[in-house]
């Protein structure tokens, strides 16, 4: 049985629920969720400039956690920006608490 997911420290509160490419319906358009947990990481490691072990002392987690977070929100992203999807920010993904950072 694998270890329970350790809750994350969570500083964003997302600037909405969801980004689409301009002039397509919503409906019309692949759906990418994104995880409270990867909106955190791509803002402390890529907007504020934190690295991956700074980061993680702020959400409460190790340095590979981060890492691994990071990477699979930066490939959701890259898909969304490449194929033309929506990203929608989904609240109930992911291990967050809600803290100020």
């Amino acid at each position: 049985m694998p270890r329970p997911i350790k809750p994350r420290r969570c500083g964003c509160s997302g600037c909405g629920p969801a980004f689409r490419p301009v002039g397509i319906p919503m409906g019309q358009v692949e759906h990418i969720g994104l995880a409270t947990d990867e909106l955190e990481t791509l803002r402390l490691c890529d907007l504020l400039g934190l690295t991956q072990e700074e980061a993680g002392e702020r959400m409460g987690v190790s340095r590979g956690t981060v890492q691994r977070i990071v990477k699979r929100a930066r490939a959701k992203v890259a898909r969304a920006l490449v194929e033309g999807a929506a990203i929608i920010i989904d609240p109930a993904k992911g291990d967050c608490e809600d803290a100020s950072v």
